[in-house]
């Protein structure tokens, strides 16, 4: 079963959450959980809902007025929003980076350092000869 799967009748979505039925509609007309509607207009509830019911709950034990919950959620399910578009542009970024010919060919430069080489492009070596002494002591 999927956490968004319309399941749950007030009653039993009340009993999983441990409220009454009635403030269950009374965050529906409050906008705070909106369940789906059946072709008869009876509510389901899912999982998700059932949470967000809990958190409501937890929330105002704590004291926040329902209006400052209702903020609450509503900037929670923005964060969740641009976290998910944060993850389809990372995706993207890297399906680019990854897919632009020469763009991952490295090679060390006289220094040391880390040169970014065009595709199909050799390193030019220098032919000077280096001879290495120790020190006379």
């Amino acid at each position: 079963m999927d956490e968004h799967s319309q399941v749950f009748v007030i009653s039993i979505a009340a009993e999983l959450a441990g409220m009454h039925p009635q403030t269950l509609r009374q965050y529906d007309r409050l906008g705070l959980v909106s369940p789906s509607r059946t072709a008869g207009k009876s509510r389901r509830y899912s999982m998700r809902d059932i949470e967000k019911l809990q958190e409501i709950a937890r929330l105002g034990s704590e004291g926040v007025s329902l209006e400052g919950i209702r903020r609450i959620l509503e900037l929670e399910d923005q964060v969740g929003e641009l976290r998910g578009r944060v993850r389809e542009l990372e995706t993207a970024l890297a399906d680019e980076l990854l897919n632009r010919p020469g763009r991952r060919v490295f090679a060390a430069g006289s220094e040391g350092e880390v040169v970014s080489m065009r595709a199909g492009t050799r390193v030019r070596r220098s032919n000077q000869l280096v001879v290495w002494r120790p020190l006379e002591r």
